[in-house]
């Protein structure tokens, strides 16, 4: 039987962009794009866990809005469950990569075409499409 995760992710957008980072080098899935976020620990609330590994991964304050989509996908190795939030930090916040091989926005349109951990790309479309905003 697959370990399963439950994993939690930011959308935090900014004008017609999306913030999202790409994964090291010597991590599974490595370099491929992903929505700032990571995983619950046992006992922890989604929100607390988003709130927590957005100061961990990119040294910022958030505050968690509503949940706006959720998937399971199975790769070789386990199952991950990931939900995604509505997320935002202060205007004047700036991202760093602590634990990302970099950040970039992206203009929700060019999206779909990057190369993403494959449990994300069914919500690619969706947000090149607007929903979300």
């Amino acid at each position: 039987m697959k370990k399963r995760v439950r994993v939690v992710a930011a959308l935090f957008t900014r004008g017609d962009t999306v913030l999202v980072q790409q994964r090291p080098p010597d991590k599974s899935r490595a370099l491929l794009w992903e929505f700032p976020g990571g995983k619950v620990e046992a006992g922890e609330a989604d929100e607390a866990a988003l709130a927590r590994e957005c100061a961990e991964e990119l040294g910022v304050s958030v505050s968690v809005g509503e949940r706006l989509w959720s998937v399971v996908h199975e790769y070789a190795d386990l199952a991950v469950e990931l939900v995604l939030y509505r997320a935002a930090m202060a205007a004047d916040a700036v991202p760093q990569p602590h634990e990302a091989h970099q950040l970039a926005w992206v203009e929700r349109a060019r999206l779909p075409g990057m190369e993403f951990c494959e449990a994300d790309v069914p919500l690619l479309p969706r947000l090149a499409a607007g929903e979300f905003a």
